[in-house]
């Protein structure tokens, strides 16, 4: 029984030591490491959206990422389709997915810029934040500039489609009563909006997959890095 004891005691031991060299790993790892795994993992994490949205198909064929008519103006179109009129409907959605499309590729640069200016500080804390820090991290210090770039796509886009004019008519008329937000009043701007919360999304569904599977992860740094969380 003594024998027994002793025994379980050590296993136990062991799973403490074990545990205690795993929680000490990402703060045994170099600053450098640390801010090269992440900066790697997060420029995974852009490449794979962009690539995943700017396709055609990329939005509409996504049912998370999927822009449809907002609020009011979204139950309106559900009803218009109950009364055979959905072909309007259908053809501006399909209008304003096809712009989202379009838009995203320009947002890789300026993720990938984002990544590179990385400070260490700026990494400790996205090591040590959420499960979406990072994915966080490149919305706060990229989105404004991503909008600039998508805004202007966005119009061209939809300029192109006559429906757009209409959209732009209703959703003006029913932002005043108070009925939609003034930034969904016209469509390049909702659809920009859309594209930016779509592509963010698919950016820490990937910042997810590699905190769960660190084997995901591109490069053996980033393996390494995610590894030690």
């Amino acid at each position: 029984m003594l024998r027994r004891s002793t025994t379980l005691a050590g296993l136990c031991a062991g799973l403490l030591l074990s545990a205690n060299v795993m929680a000490l790993s990402l703060a045994n790892l170099s600053q450098g490491d640390a801010t090269g795994g992440l900066k790697d993992a997060l420029t995974q994490g852009a490449q794979v959206a962009v690539k995943q949205l700017g396709t055609p198909g990329g939005f509409s064929n996504n049912p998370d990422v999927r822009i449809e008519l907002p609020g009011k103006l979204g139950k309106a179109a559900k009803t218009m389709k109950k009364l055979g009129m959905g072909a309007q409907v259908d053809q501006l959605e399909a209008s304003m997915n096809k712009a989202a499309e379009a838009a995203v590729p320009q947002a890789q640069a300026l993720l990938v810029d984002a990544v590179k200016k990385m400070s260490v500080a700026d990494a400790k804390a996205i090591l040590s934040g959420g499960n979406d820090s990072a994915t966080q991290y490149l919305s706060k210090t990229s989105r404004e500039q991503i909008r600039e770039k998508f805004l202007p796509i966005v119009k061209q886009a939809t300029d192109q489609v006559g429906l757009a004019k209409q959209y732009n008519s209703f959703a003006g008329q029913a932002a005043t009563l108070g009925v939609l937000d003034a930034k969904d009043a016209n469509v390049e701007g909702y659809v920009t909006e859309q594209a930016l919360n779509g592509l963010f999304e698919m950016i820490g569904k990937e910042e997810a997959t590699i905190r769960k599977d660190p084997a995901a992860a591109a490069t053996s740094l980033a393996k390494k890095v995610f590894g030690a969380l």
